[in-house]
């Protein structure tokens, strides 16, 4: 009985094969063997007009459709996704893809609701810590299948950055992009300036910066996540890696009232005094163009901020843009070089109610955005998003992001970002988001209660 009903199963599956190949004929069997390993199959050839089919045991008919919730609102990273779920829909069959887009900072703050909710099918997301939480909540599905299919295009890094605590794979990187500090070359060159080798240089380079009518650091927290990036990497250079990350995930007893903590602070109150006046008002992209319209003379952003000067200014303005790594300190912690490089992702969710039907679709796309074709086609759009897929063809990239490839090559230790390296609950608006805040509203305060404040709120959550 066994055997009879799996001949049949295949029967059918050879007969699907060749409907496909017969409605493509671009396709090649290979591909239409992966399009029925995700369950697709059948709703592939109805996509391209074959009419009904009957289903085999194993294939879901998902009707050729799939939805997608994404953070990418800035113009490029949109203008990027848009592009991929065009290529996708071209690539396979028709597919039709629902593309929800919501504002970066509000679809960060909600992802817990949203996750809990109606979300769409798959969802653009962080590596790390944050990815970890909520599929350890049962929030993401698990996607081994895909993930097996794909792993040979990444290096070893890029795999342990998308698996659980279970050991599966929940995602799939898409593009990285290194933490730095951002200059003008042609107000550097005009105004004689040189790359700080050390933290005195640095504050030496702020004063003569202020004396020559410029804001030396352009600072923009409007976001809430911006100064996540000072305290990571000022923690990381004074303290070292292995503390940054104990401390954001409250291991091996680390305490947000340790003195190392206390220190970081001190620290980043003697450049305070050299950042944009209203910051608290002013979003990242308001930062960027201060440095973009040679009003600032450096930011300390992520490499997505040529997106911002392709944006808003020419190419002549994104030729102009260059970085140095954030300098040394002068603790026994420098020579690891750590600095942050995200990984973006995209994901599946487990409660979206459509994503039984279209879970073949969903699937199909995350093997496509595996592809370094497709990573370059975001690339194009947001050129601070480096392709994670090793057959990404290399040869276009311009020397800002050569360069950021080499100065993440070479840091020894690389940590996700703060909202990504520790419980979304700690790092959001109601936790260091709003205590950063506090302390950059009086940098010179005693910081004793603040931090005390930060650990009982650490204290607070409950168990993840």
């Amino acid at each position: 009985m066994g055997d009879s009903r799996e001949a049949k199963r295949v029967q059918n599956l050879l007969a699907l094969q060749d409907e496909a190949l017969r409605l493509n004929p671009n396709l090649t069997r290979r591909d239409v063997l992966k399009i029925a390993g995700y369950g697709s199959l059948a709703a592939f050839i109805a996509a391209c007009g074959g009419g009904a089919t009957n289903t085999p045991t194993g294939i879901t008919a998902t009707g050729g459709t799939m939805s997608l919730g994404s953070y990418n609102t800035d113009p490029g990273s949109k203008a990027g996704t848009q592009a991929i779920v065009d290529a996708f829909t071209s690539a396979n069959g028709g597919t039709k893809v629902k593309l929800n887009t919501v504002d970066h900072g509000t679809f960060q703050n909600t992802i817990s609701q949203y996750l809990q909710g109606t979300p769409e099918d798959a969802f653009t997301w962080f590596s790390g810590h944050r990815m970890r939480f909520f599929a350890a909540k049962g929030l993401a599905t698990p996607i081994d299948d895909v993930w097996s299919a794909v792993k040979s295009n990444y290096t070893s890094g890029f795999e342990a950055s998308i698996k659980g605590n279970d050991g599966k794979a929940y995602a799939i990187p898409t593009d990285y992009y290194p933490w730095a500090v951002f200059y003008r070359k042609d107000v550097w060159a005009a105004k004689g300036y040189n790359v700080p080798k050390n933290w005195d240089d640095l504050k030496a380079l702020c004063a003569k910066m202020k004396s020559d009518g410029l804001i030396p650091i352009a600072f923009a927290d409007k976001d809430g996540w911006p100064a996540q990036g000072t305290f990571d990497i000022l923690n990381l250079r004074l303290n070292g890696y292995d503390f940054h990350v104990n401390l954001l995930t409250g291991q091996n007893g680390q305490k947000w009232t340790d003195p190392k903590v206390t220190a970081v602070f001190k620290k980043w109150s003697e450049i305070t005094q050299y950042y944009s006046p209203a910051f608290a008002g002013l979003t990242w992209e308001k930062g960027a163009d201060q440095l973009l319209r040679k009003q600032a003379g450096m930011y300390l952003l992520g490499l997505f901020v040529s997106d911002e000067f392709k944006a808003s200014g020419s190419q002549a303005d994104v030729d102009q843009l260059d970085f140095f790594a954030f300098p040394h300190v002068g603790s026994s912690f420098d020579a690891e070089e750590a600095l942050d490089a995200p990984i973006d992702v995209y994901m599946l969710t487990a409660k979206s109610p459509t994503l039984q039907n279209d879970l073949g679709q969903a699937k199909a796309f995350l093997e496509f955005v595996s592809k370094g074709s497709t990573q370059v086609t975001y690339w194009k759009n947001a050129p601070g998003s480096i392709p994670t897929a090793n057959d990404a063809d290399t040869s276009q990239y311009p020397a800002l992001t050569k360069k950021a490839v080499q100065i993440v090559s070479g840091a020894k230790k690389i940590t996700q970002y703060f909202d990504r390296d520790s419980r979304p609950d700690f790092a959001g608006p109601n936790g260091m988001q709003g205590f950063l805040l506090k302390f950059l509203s009086n940098p010179s305060q005693d910081t004793t209660n603040l931090q005390k404040d930060m650990q009982n709120f650490w204290d607070s959550l409950p168990p993840e």
